[in-house]
Order: C-alpha cells, then sequence, then structure tokens
C-alpha cells in the first residue's frame, strides 16, 4: 500500500472537519444513564481448558446495553502477589474472543486482563436488539440502525465497553486504580470511548490504529475495511440519507470521544493503513483530551511502513515501557 494520504508534516496538526451534535453529552449520560439501570451482574466460572499452567483462566459474564449479558475472559498470572494492574481488551472488527490462550501477552508481563467481546461479532454475545429495520443496511454492522442514533448498532457497542471498565474493576485481585483500556482497529475505538464514557475510572489508553475516527473522511478516503459498508449503502440512498447517515455516524465518532477523554494516552498509527487512513487517526489524537480541563498526557508511534498491522509486537513492547513509566511516575 502505499503513501496516499496527507504528509506527516501536516499530519501532526491535522484536526480534520468532524461534525460535533449539539446534544452529544446529554445523548451519551442518557444511554449511559439507560444501560446502569440494568445491575452489572458479574459472574465469574472457571475458564474453558487445557490448563495454562501459569495463567489462570475465568469466563466472565456481565450486562451490558439494555441487560444483555456480554462474555468476556479474565486471565492473570497463576502466581501473582498483590493487586494487579489489569487491561480491557477490546477486539477488532468481526473478531470475537477467541480462546484464552490468545490473549496471554498481557499475563505474561504481569498484567490481568478483561477480554471483551463484541456483541454481534461472535456468537457468545449476540445482539437481540430489534430495533433496526431489516433490509436497510449493508453487510455487516456499520450501517445497522444507522437511520437513528438511538438504533444504531455502535451505541449499544460502545455502552458495553463503558460497562467493560466498570465490571474490570470489580474483578477480584485487580487495582481498579491502575485500569487500562486497549485496543486496535474497532478494539482502537472502543478504548477511546471507554477512555471518555468510563471517565476518571480509566487510568490509560492504548489506542492503534483506530477505527471509527474522522468518519466522514474515512468514508471518502479508506480503499479497504468496513467503511466501503457506509459507501455501498449510501449509493443507494437519497441526500437525505446521506445526511442522516453521516449525523448518526458523528455520535460514535472517536474525534469527538478523543476531546472528552483525560487518561494519559499511547496510540499509534500505520502510515501506509488503507483500513484507517492515517489523517483519521491524527484527528483523533490531535484532539484528545482537548475538553479534559487539564493538561493530558499522550503520545503517539507512526509506523512510516505499516498498512493496518501497525507496529505489532514492536508497539506492544512500547506500550509495556508506556505503563511502567506511568505506574513509577504515580505516588
Amino acid at each position: 500500500m502505499p503513501l496516499t494520504d496527507l504528509p506527516l508534516e501536516q499530519l501532526r496538526d491535522h484536526l480534520g472537519d468532524v461534525a460535533e451534535p449539539a446534544d452529544f453529552d446529554t445523548f451519551w449520560a442518557g444511554s449511559l444513564a439507560d444501560a446502569r439501570r440494568h445491575r452489572l451482574d458479574l459472574v465469574l466460572r472457571e475458564g474453558p481448558g487445557p490448563e495454562l499452567s501459569e495463567v489462570e483462566v475465568a469466563d466472565v459474564r456481565f450486562s451490558g446495553w439494555g441487560g444483555d449479558r456480554i462474555a468476556g475472559w479474565f486471565l492473570r498470572p497463576r502466581r501473582a502477589q498483590g493487586p494487579l494492574p489489569v487491561v480491557v481488551k477490546f477486539i477488532g472488527y468481526s473478531g470475537t474472543r477467541g480462546r484464552p490462550v490468545e490473549h496471554t501477552e498481557w499475563a505474561a508481563a504481569g498484567y490481568a486482563v478483561l477480554v471483551v467481546d463484541t456483541r454481534g461479532q461472535g456468537s457468545d454475545t449476540p445482539d437481540p436488539d430489534t430495533s433496526a429495520v431489516a433490509g436497510q443496511w449493508a453487510n455487516g454492522f456499520m450501517t445497522k440502525g444507522v437511520h437513528d442514533p438511538a438504533t444504531y448498532y455502535y451505541r449499544r457497542a460502545l455502552v458495553d465497553c463503558a460497562r467493560a471498565v466498570e465490571a474490570a474493576a470489580a474483578l477480584p485481585g485487580v487495582d481498579p486504580a491502575r485500569l487500562v483500556v486497549a485496543g486496535g482497529s474497532q478494539g482502537g475505538a472502543f478504548a477511546l470511548a471507554a477512555a471518555h464514557l468510563a471517565g476518571e475510572a480509566v487510568a490509560a489508553a492504548l489506542v492503534d490504529v483506530p477505527f471509527l475516527c474522522s468518519v466522514r473522511r474515512a468514508c471518502d478516503t479508506a480503499g479497504d475495511g468496513p467503511y466501503l459498508e457506509v459507501v455501498t449503502f449510501l449509493r443507494r440512498h437519497s441526500r437525505e440519507a446521506v445526511e442522516q447517515t453521516f449525523r448518526t455516524l458523528s455520535y460514535v465518532d472517536g474525534a469527538n470521544h478523543a476531546l472528552r477523554a483525560s487518561a494519559p494516552a499511547l496510540f499509534s498509527v500505520g502510515a501506509m493503513d488503507p483500513v484507517c487512513p492515517p489523517s483519521t487517526v491524527f484527528a483523533a489524537y490531535n484532539r484528545y483530551g482537548a475538553r479534559a480541563g487539564r493538561p493530558v498526557r499522550k503520545d503517539i508511534t507512526v509506523w512510516e511502513f505499516s498498512d493496518h498491522s501497525g507496529g505489532a509486537a514492536h508497539q506492544f513492547e512500547r506500550q509495556l515501557r508506556f505503563l511502567d513509566e506511568l505506574w513509577r511516575q504515580q505516588p
């Protein structure tokens, strides 16, 4: 994938043109209040085999949007002493929580981790909502219920992320003062939203090649991936439908959530990413923490020759160093 976006010197200051609904804050406050009418009802059960000799595994269930049951894995080092920092790990588009053995890297580094399944994208966490009218969206999730912010799929999914932070803080043997949200692509979008919606409960955010940022520009420039679902959908709809679609998308746009986040954050971006173009990532990064009312620590790693895979294991090593330094600075 060649360089097709803005040059890096322009990206460093790029904010983009991101629509922000006037009722953005009340919309999300109301959404969270609706979800919290249901008890979190956190349940842990013994995880599946084969047993990992150095890692304890539990199957986790908690209530997300509408009381729907969200699945996860809880992993922690088997012989860990004392409360551990905990990472809430979100999953990329169309992925599932998979098997516990796929998520051992954080436990190997001495962390507890809650791996959160995504509603509708895995069989363990269905999306039972029926408010979206069948046949009125493209294949996939990007346009499901997009005719109204109240019925949009990602409204439910982002509320699930905030509830996942609440669940992680209540897990046994964790230190809720060192709670991290993390993910790549769709998982990066979820981490951004959780950093806003869960507020001061989040101690750090690790946001890799995030999806759902500067969405209008993404739909204009992405050459691959889920944004093309929106393009396909809008080809067969009226101008009014185009306006309504992007209005709905503005409520989940990570650039708007980034404005309101305040936790220290480490981002990453692939300069040759055709799925989440670099300008869309920088639009969120450059806005991050702008309305926190205080200076917010943030940094971004640019992987010049990477596509949507970003920095992979190299980025994980940077994340470990970022968190280690952060914990050492805490009183």
